[in-house]
């Protein structure tokens, strides 16, 4: 069994203007291919772990050049 890092993701746009959080406009991305419906804070200092086969399908995928950035302040890298 594979274990798959995720970062949760909200719509509540004041937890944005935190070095470990990257703001996702959907007017800056191809919302078909983010999969996102509004804009929203991918928050890298809220993460989980899950199985591989608890991943039914996936609904999108979002440039990780910022999401990286986020993550290493997170993880003090």
């Amino acid at each position: 069994m594979n274990q798959i890092l995720i970062a949760m993701i909200t719509s509540r746009m004041f937890r944005a203007n935190h070095p470990s959080r990257v703001t996702a406009y959907i007017s800056n991305h191809d919302s078909n291919l983010t999969g996102l419906l509004t804009d929203s804070v991918i928050m890298t200092d809220n993460l989980a772990t899950v199985a591989d086969y608890a991943i039914d399908r996936t609904i999108g995928v979002f440039p990780m050049t910022e999401v990286d950035t986020a993550l290493r302040h997170t993880l003090g890298l």
